[in-house]
This record gives structure tokens, sequence and C-alpha cells, in this order.
């Protein structure tokens, strides 16, 4: 039986709870898990804070997200205890935020956190004046001491001692960390960023992955997309010579094996498909059992890219079941894709989704069970708390035992035990379904889904999957019509509720999923759309001291800071998206004000991102566009030019930029093969480098020469 969205966690407190709070009357799934807390909550805005100025009470900022297993865990310890929930009540004003639903608001205060030297995480606890102003915090607390961890209770008790006895230290503090917060980072004019410094990191990253298990060194283990998407760009620019489809580099093997390590590992999700958040080990055994929209849209772009560079199976096999996972589970009623699936299920993490060998044979029957067993790893001591994650990783370990050198070559599959294997899995998959599910976080942000939905078009394009381009269309129209006001979107919708204005990230990733739908289908209605909200973009986010563009709106709510960090998150940061964005609105449209404002971008913001370059994969990977896409024209009457479009979609979208330039009339004035467009009758195709175009290509072979030899000599 599913768990309803945003229904209380299941506890005796909740069940017994005689009252709600006022985050009742919140849509967000995470916030109406708290509705039934003892605790007094307020969810953030202005009301809240004039009860703190009112009150002379100090506030207490608790940030989590309904996916968030320690936000689960401070809940049920702290926030569902009557006394500890009266101490908070009797010395602050207590405000929930969903991170998901007011991301600029977590930026704000986790950037607090880490300028107190803290590492920071979930949930987010930071104690604030009543004027908003951060003064200290942390993450969880226990509530009581333990190793070395204050207990709640007396982190309350102390902090408003602090605020009622020694005010000078209270300030003190607050000036320290809004100046911080307030300063900006200084470019360094004299950096300059180029082909070779691309490549000087991509060889730094490459120095950092893990050889055996792929992914950076060390546990626990993130996907870090935009970092193997910076690793895989590395390779393409390497890549040169006579046959594409058979050579190999480093850096496209360390992103290979990294993808092939994750795909097998506990981290992907064997029965159902999708990616969990991360996993605690260095092995991609043991995951945060979370499954987050985000992620998985990451992922299925360089599933996609894999796939189509190796041909082998099991990327466009993962690729495959993710979308699976996502029309299964993911998809709301309105067509558009709900956020995230929690880890915990019956109040304990990953129970959903770990087995034991006699539930196994139960379902399979013992000779099934056996194979079934053997290849996932199911034993009677099993890998996680007497239980199995599923997972294929003995398999890898033995492919790479046979290895020699640094061979890193990928294991072949069997199809005969791949086809028994998917009957085995669907029957234990149809047994899983009868368990108590994980909570699902419905609520719809316009920038996660943006994610989606581009990787949808891209993957789609590219693997030749139009089912995977129209489910992105029809996400699309849900955002584009009731996500979107006189031409601007919102962030987060849920139970007919939209939370506007939304934030540049939204816009960033909106835009992006505009233009790769649009590249895809050529559908014009697209790229209005981007060149829509792109100009919304400039409106209202543009910084003129820096060239970027700051998260919040110039019309939204005022916060103690507005914030405009560069660096990327889990998700790229929005200035690199927005940076992409340009390059290819100004080759699509034929307006070159796009790319001077993308060349505006690089130039205030690559000396910034020079001081922290690992910070900044999403500009990067951006950089890498600007300097090296192939411009991919065709031309002619539509019925006859369907090859060589899809002959050019086969061109991995992270170097190429098509445009169906029908009768050229939307290329610029001075695009370098205007002129040889009027001399040609039907259908073909241009490849452009750095304003030099080819002469008329006519077939899509023909075109895929051009691109080789074009890219060797680029």
């Amino acid at each position: 039986m599913a768990k309803t969205p945003g229904a209380p966690m299941d506890t005796p407190a909740d069940r017994t709870a005689l009252r709600e709070n006022r985050l009742a009357h919140e849509t967000s799934p995470y916030l109406l898990q708290h509705r039934h807390n003892p605790v007094d909550w307020w969810p953030w805005g202005p009301e809240a804070l004039a009860e703190a100025k009112r009150t002379g009470k100090p506030i207490l900022l608790s940030v989590g997200y309904a996916a968030c297993h320690w936000c689960h865990v401070m809940a049920h310890e702290s926030f569902e205890n009557p006394s500890i929930a009266a101490l908070m009540n009797d010395l602050f004003v207590n405000i929930k935020v969903d991170r998901e639903e007011r991301p600029d608001i977590d930026q704000i205060y986790m950037g607090a956190l880490h300028h107190l030297g803290e590492q920071g995480g979930w949930p987010l606890t930071m104690f604030l004046t009543a004027d908003g102003e951060p003064v200290w915090g942390g993450t969880y607390f226990p509530p009581a001491s333990r190793y070395g961890r204050p207990g709640f209770p007396d982190v309350l008790q102390e902090v408003a001692r602090l605020f009622r006895e020694e005010p000078e230290r209270i300030d003190h503090n607050r000036k320290a960390l809004m100046g911080r917060l307030a300063a900006r980072a200084r470019a360094d004019s004299a950096v300059t960023l180029g082909v070779a410094e691309l490549d000087q990191v991509a060889r730094q990253v490459a120095g950092l992955i893990d050889i055996g298990n792929g992914g950076l060194r060390g546990g626990p283990k993130f996907p870090q997309p935009a970092l193997l998407e910076l690793l895989w760009r590395g390779g393409q620019r390497v890549d040169t010579g006579e046959d594409l489809l058979q050579r190999t580099n480093v850096c496209f093997d360390l992103v290979n094996l990294s993808l092939e390590r994750m795909c097998e590992g506990g981290i992907y999700d064997h029965l159902g498909g999708g990616f969990s958040r991360y996993s605690v080990d260095d092995r991609w055994l043991v995951p945060h059992f979370e499954k987050m929209l985000y992620d998985n849209a990451q992922l299925l772009e360089l599933l996609a890219l894999a796939h189509a560079r190796t041909g082998h199976p099991l990327f466009r096999q993962r690729a495959a079941e993710t979308v699976g996972w996502l029309v299964r589970e993911m998809v709301t009623p309105e067509n558009a894709f709900a956020a995230s699936l929690d880890a915990d299920s019956e109040g304990e993490e990953g129970k959903f989704y770990v087995w034991r060998p006699d539930e196994i044979a139960a379902v399979l029957g013992p000779e099934d069970a056996d194979l079934f067993a053997r290849v996932y790893d199911v034993t009677p001591a099993g890998n996680f708390e007497g239980h199995t994650i599923l997972n294929r990783l003995a398999l890898l370990d033995d492919h790479a035992r046979a290895r020699t050198g640094r061979d890193f070559a990928l294991r072949p599959l069997d199809g005969d035990l791949e086809r028994r294997l998917f009957a085995l899995r669907q029957s234990v998959l149809k047994a899983r379904e009868r368990r108590v599910r994980p909570g699902l976080d419905d609520k719809v942000l316009a920038d996660w889904n943006g994610l989606m939905i581009a990787a949808l078009a891209n993957a789609g394009a590219l693997l030749d999957e139009p089912e995977w381009i129209a489910l992105a269309r029809r996400a699309f129209d849900f955002i584009a019509t009731s996500m979107t006001r006189d031409g601007r979107l919102g962030h987060s919708w849920r139970d007919g509720r939209l939370l506007f204005p939304g934030l540049a990230s939204d816009h960033a990733t909106m835009i992006r999923a505009a233009l790769a739908l649009h590249e895809s289908t050529g559908d014009q209605f697209f790229l209005d759309s981007a060149v829509a909200w792109q100009s919304a973009l400039e409106d209202h986010h543009a910084d003129p001291d820096t060239g970027g563009y700051f998260l919040t709106a110039d019309d939204a709510e005022g916060l103690v800071v507005r914030p405009a960090s560069t660096q990327d998150d889990a998700i790229p940061n929005h200035t690199g998206l927005a940076a992409q964005n340009l390059v290819r609105l100004a080759v699509l449209t034929g307006d070159d004000a796009y790319r001077d404002r993308a060349d505006r971008l690089f130039a205030g913001l690559l000396p910034v991102a020079a001081a922290n370059l690992f910070g900044h994969m999403g500009l990067l990977n951006a950089l890498d566009l600007r300097l090296r896409a192939a411009e991919i024209a065709v031309v002619g009457d539509t019925p006859h030019n369907a090859a060589l479009v899809g002959a050019a979609q086969r061109v991995p979208f992270t170097e190429r930029i098509l445009s169906r330039a029908g009768d050229g009339a939307r290329l610029s004035e001075n695009h370098p093969a205007k002129e040889k467009i009027a001399a040609v009758a039907g259908a073909a195709a241009f490849v452009c480098f750095d304003g030099r175009c080819s002469l008329p290509v006519l077939t899509p072979d023909a075109l895929r020469a051009v691109l080789e030899t074009s890219r060797s000599r680029a």
C-alpha cells in the first residue's frame, strides 16, 4: 500500500497527536510531515519574522527535505518529543523550511554554516536574530549528548542564554557572518581559460578517479554527473583521427568504468530501476536509499552518451529501466515529474529494497532462487544489517581480475542469461510491490523537471527513443501552462498552488529543456518558450557586476542577502546552464546578441571560477560547448531532410547544436553558410565550426564523414 504524499511519519506520537500546527496549511510534503509535531512550527515568511520581533525571541530555523533520512531521525528524536518541543516553543520562534521548495533560503544559511567551519548537510539547524540574520548553527543534533556531540536540549538552552545574557557575542557572530555572506568573490582579470586549461582540469579529474571502483576515490561515493561530463568532454576533445567509433582513451574509459560500477552496484535499484542519492561506502554497494529526480536525469544523459559510443547493452538497459521507473513511479497526474522517493518505510531506512534468501525462495522457488542469489549477492548473512542489497559487483570483480594492466574493457553480457534474469526480476518486483512503499514527495519543481525533460529529449534523440521525447513533451506542456505566469516561471507546484516567482535555476533548466526539445522535434513552440524565459531571466535575475545571475528575482521576497552563488551543488549551478543556453540560442535564433551575452558571462565568471575549478564543473562544460560545438544547419523541405536530421541527432548533444534552418531565413545575416544555402536545391546540411562551414552535405553518410574531418581540424 502506498504511503500518502505528505502523510505524517508513522510513529506513535503522530498517531496520537490531537492538534495540528501551522504547517497543516502548507502543500510541501516535507512540511506536512511535521504538521502533527508538538513544535509550534511556522513556515518561512514575514509573519514568522514579525512574531520573533514581537516576542523578542530568537529564531530556530530547521531546513530539510522529504527524502532525508537524518531529517527523519531528528524529527523522531526531538521534534516529536513533547519535552524538547516545549523547550523549543518556550525559547524560540521555530521555522521549518523545505530546502527543495526554498533553495534560496537553504543556500544562504548553508553558506553561513560553511563560514562557521562546518561541513554542512541536512537537517540544517541555524539560530537567527529576529531579522533573519544567522548567528550560529549545525546539522543533526542528538536528543542527548553522545560521542562528543552536545544534546539538542543543551544546545537550545545555551543558545537562548547567549541571546539573553551575552548579546555582544551574538552581535559579533552576526556581523562576521553577514559580512562574509555579503562579500562577493573577486575576479582575477589576468586569468584566462581555454581548451588547454580544460584539458588540464580533465587530466586532474582523471587522476582522482578510483581505478578499481570508478567515481572519486574513497567513500561515501556520489555520482558526480557534472564531473563525469567534464571528463567525457575531455575525451571528446582528444578523440580525433580516422575512426571515431573504434578509438578509446582514458577519459572515456574512466567514465565507462564509473557508470558500469554504478549500474551494477547497490546504488542502482535492480528490480525497479533508478539510482539512489549516493553510496555510503567506496564500492557503490550500500546506498542512501532515497531516489532524487535530478540524479536520475543527469545519469540518464550520461548513460545515453556511453551507449551511443560503446554500443554496450548495459548502458542502454539501465537507461531504459530508469525511464521505466520514472513512468511507473514518478509521473504525477498532471504528467509532470515528482521530486523524490523517501529512503525510509515503516520507520526503517531501506526496508522496502532489501531481501533475505527465504523471501527470494518463496517468490521464485529453489532452483531459480539459487541462480538469482548467485548473481545478485543474496546470502544468509546479507550485506546490509542482516539483509541483502541486490547488486552484481562480484561479477565485475571477477571480470576485473581477468584483465591485465590498465585494461578497462567493459564486462560482456550473456544475452540468454540476461533474458532469464529479467523474468526473475519481474517476479521479485511484483512481490516487492506488496510491501509498504516509501513516501513520495510529489511536488513538481520546475528546475528538477527541466533537468529530466532535457535528459529525456537528449537521450531520446541520441538513442532513437521517440516515446522518451513524448514523455518529455507532456511534462513540458504542464510547466509551460500551469507553472508560468506572464512569461515567467514559478518554482514549485503542488495541489493547485504555485510558488511564484521562480528562481534563476528554474529558468535556466527549463530553457535548456525547451532547447533540447526544439532540437529533437523541430517544433518552433519550444524555441519561442526558450526565448521568452531567457528574456525573463535577463529582466529579473541579471547581475550587472559579474555578468551572471542572482538566484532570486528582483521582485521576490527580500532575504538577508540576495543569493548569487556560482558553484555547483547536486545539480549544475544555474550560471553554467545559462551559459550553455545562450550559446545554443545564438545558433538556433540567428541572434548574435546571445553569443555576446554568453561571452560577457564567461568574461565575468571564469576568473572567479579559476579559484575553485572543481566547484564550477557546469561552467567549464559550458565553456567547452562554446569553444567546440559543431553547428549543424539542415536546410530544405522538411519531408526530404529527415534522414539528415536523424544523422545529426546521433551526434552527441554535448558537441553539436542542430538547427533546422528551412530556407535559411533564421540564420543571422553574417552566418557563414548564408550564401551557400541559396545555391542548394532540396535538402542539405552544413557543418560549421568557428565561422567556417562545409560545402553542402546531401547524405547521412557524408554528414558523418564531414563531422569526423571537421572535428579533427577544429
